[in-house]
């Protein structure tokens, strides 16, 4: 078939050093599906990008048709099948939030009026750099050309991470966990939500609340553990999850590509219009989703207890906060 264009910016940092290998050989597109990788970064990381075009040509990877190392927008945005905009200004010691947003909003004003000149209208982009809500949001408001729906931001890693929690809680493998849900921001206020996910224990079906029989573990430490799992990688790695990180983004665009399993729902980071859980609209906010034919659906219907409801209230002001502060930017950038 044809080459599909993917773009990875932010291309000689350390979460595409993890991620570029697996796309390139067929973990995402699948094992029959050719690829142009662009890759984005600023230009001082050229040179370090040099390094790993020829590190992508040295794997020898039959997919791969091409690789074209840029840091241009008009040469890197152009007839995108998918952007995956990992590139971001991240935070430096004693920088307020504040700073931090007003740095990103100017880039992800401008990637996304550059999506808007030269990708295609159909293309899809998931947004990683922190604060990935955020910037994807801008990102969205400055392609006005493109659906609304087609951006979407990575909050798999925390689904990952709740996941292989309750799996290692439990003793079974994370396989045998599904169906739990993030809701709201990619930051220590999310709330990974285990009322609704189910685990087989012994070739048998339970809600994990039965299965755990531990409600103050699942309502505080493990709660608070997938909340600052980033920070605590940090505390011991000197540096921001990676490897993890990666394997994340490779199962968030597989499973815009090719679907959601039957029976299971995903957590994604998408545009709040018409959601039915009282999340304010407008919002860039993770949901549990399921997808088909490359297109995503909220999960309907899921009952909220107190316990959940003041939960998200919580992440969804946070993510109204940091909208207000972007827009007021947006505006001046």
């Amino acid at each position: 078939g044809d080459p599909i264009r993917v773009l990875v910016t932010g291309a000689a940092g350390q979460i595409a050093y993890s991620l570029l290998y697996s796309i390139a050989k067929g973990d995402v597109f699948g094992k029959e599906q050719p690829l142009v990788l662009v890759l984005l970064d600023i230009t001082p990381m050229m040179t370090v990008l040099e390094g790993v075009v020829m590190e992508l040509q040295d794997c020898a990877l039959p997919l791969l048709r091409e690789v074209i190392p840029t840091d241009k927008e008009e040469v890197a945005f152009k007839d995108l099948d998918i952007a995956i905009l990992v590139g971001s200004m991240p935070r430096r010691e004693g920088m307020e939030r504040k700073d931090l947003l007003k740095a990103n909003v100017k880039i992800f004003k401008s990637q996304g009026a550059a999506l808007d000149k030269y990708a295609k209208k159909t293309v899809k982009v998931v947004v990683v750099g922190n604060p990935a809500n955020t910037n994807c949001l801008i990102a969205s408001k400055s392609a006005p050309s493109i659906p609304k729906e087609n951006f979407s931001c990575l909050t798999r890693l925390d689904h990952n991470r709740a996941k292989s929690q309750i799996a290692l809680k439990l003793g079974v493998t994370s396989n045998d966990v599904k169906n739990v849900i993030i809701w709201g921001n990619h930051s220590s206020t999310q709330y990974p939500d285990v009322n609704h996910a189910k685990v087989n224990v012994k070739g048998k079906e339970v809600g994990v609340y039965e299965a755990i029989k531990d409600d103050s573990w699942l309502k505080g430490d493990f709660i608070l553990t997938v909340q600052q799992r980033g920070a605590a990688v940090i505390k011991a790695r000197k540096l921001s999850s990676a490897m993890s990180a990666a394997k994340a983004i490779c199962d968030h665009v597989r499973d815009i590509w090719f679907g959601t399993p039957a029976g299971e729902f995903v957590s994604m980071g998408v545009i709040s219009d018409g959601n039915s859980y009282g999340v304010p609209e407008d919002l860039l906010y993770s949901f549990p989703v399921v997808i088909k034919d490359k297109t995503w659906k909220f999960v309907e219907g899921l009952p909220i207890n107190d316990f959940s409801r003041e939960k998200m209230d919580l992440t969804a002001k946070e993510l109204t906060e940091e909208k207000e502060t972007a827009v007021e930017f947006l505006s001046s950038a």
